[in-house]
């Protein structure tokens, strides 16, 4: 009667365990195409396909936690990382020739032992293991953090050192990478631009003072040159006497220098005559 009844249940299955072939089958059909496909962006999309079949799987096994850590981590944030990446190196969108191999089928035969000997491991461990029905879901959050934080907390621990540890040779990569870059390029000296002005003498503003002068001249000579040539007009007086004024300042400004050059003479024959 009980054999009847076992294989009545396995010949009738429910809608659920319909579901979760289903799933699976999708699952393993996106799993084949990422690995396959000569395209690096459809690849990243189906591997979206194969991790979020991974999560309705866990759903249907009601571990609602791990399958939201699925989506969260796997869909929302590797595949976005691999997707951006992508997008800011500058990946090919079309056939890459360097997608296909060689050594395709030596992969393949790996593939299927790896699967096969993961398989059997399976079944094995869970061949003999009792699970009670009437307790706690397993799968559950409840479940998993009493699992996750009682009996494997070592373990738990160990993999945030390993994550933080690579975590910070990440930043050391790109940290050397940068100086590398940096110190093979060398940044060109910058040069002080030259001066294109008058260069001053003296005090620093004689070249300045010299250069308004002659302004001041150009312009007297022109008024000059308009004016009649019996009587000098008004225009031409003043602009004689502005120019008059501003050589003036320049004159004033060149004594302190001429002073300074005298000083600097008188000390030169004070040091020959104590030498003599």
């Amino acid at each position: 009667m009980s054999l009847a009844a076992q294989t009545h249940g396995f010949l009738s299955p429910t809608g659920v365990e319909i579901t979760f072939l289903l799933v699976g089958l999708v699952t393993l059909g996106a799993a084949l195409v990422t690995v396959t496909t000569r395209r690096l962006v459809h690849a990243a999309l189906w591997l979206v396909v194969a991790l979020g079949g991974l999560a309705v799987e866990y759903l249907l096994l009601t571990a609602e936690f791990i399958a939201w850590v699925q989506v969260l981590i796997y869909v929302g944030s590797v595949v976005v990382l691999l997707l951006f990446g992508l997008m800011l190196t500058r990946a090919p969108i079309g056939p890459s020739p360097d997608a296909d191999s060689e050594n395709r089928w030596v992969g393949l035969a790996v593939a299927l032992a790896a699967a096969a000997a993961l398989v059997w491991v399976v079944v094995d461990a869970f061949r003999t293991t009792y699970i009670d029905l009437d307790g706690a879901a397993q799968g559950t959050t409840e479940v998993t953090g009493q699992s996750l934080f009682r009996g494997w907390v070592l373990p738990f621990e160990a993999l945030s050192v390993l994550l933080l540890a690579a975590l910070v040779g990440a930043i050391v990569i790109s940290r050397k990478n940068a100086e590398e870059e940096a110190g093979a390029g060398g940044a060109a000296p910058v040069t002080p631009p030259r001066r294109t002005g008058p260069r001053s003498t003296g005090n620093g503003r004689r070249g300045t003072t010299a250069a308004a002068s002659a302004a001041a001249r150009s312009r007297a000579t022109a008024t000059s040159a308009t004016a009649p040539e019996d009587e000098p007009g008004p225009a031409a007086e003043a602009s004689h006497s502005q120019a008059i004024g501003e050589e003036a300042p320049g004159k004033d400004e060149e004594a302190p220098g001429k002073g300074e050059e005298a000083a600097g003479k008188g000390e030169e024959k004070d040091e020959e005559g104590e030498q003599r």
